[in-house]
């Protein structure tokens, strides 16, 4: 263990080992490997919360049979523009790339594609899924609702999840400009990952359930999270749990269950992902010389008194990959899960192994 608290591993060790995790659990080698791909992608990302420390949960929900072992989610419908998916409670990490490629193919062949599915499972990082739309030279938009999570202003109860939008442009000859963001001050998995780190969180991140402020992750994940900007911040998520939960013919406001509840019920949020291609409106070339230069500008604006540097959306998470390179920390808490949740594994097929065939 660091001196930080924290533990270094390879990026393509701690891979294998969450795949093989995965794999146990009765994923194809394939498909636990981009599971596994994706959460290690978080981490080098800096996005902890969405990393490693969601594994034991995934697992747990498909050993109880709240997400299936599917891999791909049906077509429910398919006219022209718009398309329906289905993902059957499959992991958003399999689907949710599936799905945005289906928005890119339709943007390239109509200009536009919209693909809303429902019966569908947490997915981690929706900037993942809007840079593959950018990557194609698309616009990309994905959506998630989540359970209610926060109240309306002056509110006292849950009443809108802190769902999440994320958008990708293309740049020309840099990585997508990428937003990335809940609805709220700050996403529940990031409360999780202080309340496993031992962690106080900010006073300006939630509410105890009785509305007084807390800096106590527990009393946070009990209590509300507050919406970003207030009003603003909740009037987005409502919106987004619409157009994800009825688009779709989903789940919307508190029939999505809670991602941390009852393991064996299914989570059954609804994703939306939006393709628009570039070069259906102009010169595509052209957008991306101009995103790059649109870029440039921000970073090149006069700097308040002690900023070092000024980022576009999404630079700070490419720029901790490039730094970090193949090497990857995390938590030394989650490590310990982790270790743990590789010995039951092990521990399961030694078992196995030595039972007699009947």
């Amino acid at each position: 263990m660091t001196s930080d608290g924290t533990v270094e591993f390879e990026a393509d060790g701690l891979i294998a080992r969450v795949a093989a995790l995965f794999a146990d659990a009765g994923l194809s080698a394939a498909a636990a490997e981009r599971v596994a791909t994706t959460l290690v992608d978080a981490e080098r990302d800096g996005i902890g919360s969405h990393g490693v420390a969601m594994a034991e949960m995934y697992l747990e929900r498909l050993r109880r049979g709240s997400v299936s072992t599917r891999e791909t989610a049906e077509v429910v419908s398919d006219r022209g523009i718009a398309v329906v998916l289905d993902a059957g409670h499959a992991l958003g990490h399999l689907t949710a790339p599936q799905a945005m490629r289906i928005a890119v193919d339709k943007a390239k062949a109509l200009g536009a594609g919209i693909v809303a599915v429902r019966h569908a499972f947490h997915f981690g990082v929706a900037r993942h899924y809007a840079a593959i739309a950018a990557e194609a030279g698309c616009i990309g938009f994905v959506m998630c609702n989540t359970r209610p999570l926060m109240p309306a202003p002056g509110g006292a109860a849950r009443a809108v999840g802190n769902n999440p939008l994320a958008i990708a442009v293309p740049v020309e000859g840099e990585p997508p400009l990428a937003l990335d963001m809940a609805m709220s001050e700050a996403a529940m998995g990031k409360i999780r990952l202080a309340e496993k780190s031992g962690r106080a969180i900010p006073p300006s991140w939630a509410v105890r359930a009785d509305g007084a402020p807390t800096t106590d992750p527990a009393e946070a994940i009990a209590g509300m999270l507050l919406p970003a900007a207030g009003p603003k911040g909740f009037g987005l998520a409502f919106m987004i749990d619409l157009m994800c939960g009825l688009l779709s013919g989903g789940a919307s406001g508190d029939a999505v269950r809670p991602l941390y509840g009852d393991l064996g019920e299914p989570y059954d949020c609804a994703h939306l992902f939006v393709a628009i291609d570039i070069g259906h409106f102009g010169d595509a070339d052209a957008f991306r010389r101009a995103a790059a230069a649109a870029g440039a500008r921000i970073r090149g604006a006069p700097r308040a008194s002690g900023v070092e540097r000024l980022y576009t959306p999404g630079e700070i998470e490419w720029e901790r990959r490039r730094v970090g390179g193949s090497r990857i920390r995390i938590p030394a808490s989650v490590a310990a899960t982790l270790d743990r949740l590789t010995d039951e594994m092990n521990a399961g097929r030694r078992a196995d192994s030595g039972r007699a065939i009947a």
